[in-house]
């Protein structure tokens, strides 16, 4: 074997491989608005549209029931424990959720807006 060949041999086997792992669990925040109230909720779970289905039944968490919730962000993670650590933080970072419901905020004025000139006409 040449001195070349067994370089390239080498350098094959310490290639790092780069592995696309699909997220087990993830975090979300939900946004509504609740007699005047601007809200939100953060969470993790496994099925992210079956959570915010149970949300919006009422079979969520107590704190949501009798609200419709709509999804504001989500963050896939490859463990649960990941996933757990991330809510914790974003449960605490109120800059990054009022950010979020500014922009719920703003479709909401758009789409009441919508309703008002379709009911001028």
């Amino acid at each position: 074997m040449t001195r070349t060949a067994k370089a390239k041999t080498v350098a094959a086997k310490t290639k790092p491989r780069t592995k696309k792992i699909k997220p087990v669990a993830f975090v979300y925040v939900l946004g509504c608005c609740h007699k005047g109230r601007w809200l939100s909720y953060v969470g993790w779970t496994n099925d992210v549209a079956q959570r915010l289905a149970k949300h919006n039944n009422g079979t969520g968490a107590r704190t949501t029931r009798g609200r419709t919730w709509t999804l504001l962000h989500t963050e896939g993670f490859a463990t649960r424990n990941e996933a757990m650590s991330r809510e914790w933080h974003l449960k605490r970072d109120r800059v990054f959720r009022k950010t979020l419901m500014d922009g719920l905020k703003t479709q909401a004025v758009i789409a009441s807006q919508r309703i008002g000139a379709s009911a001028v006409r």
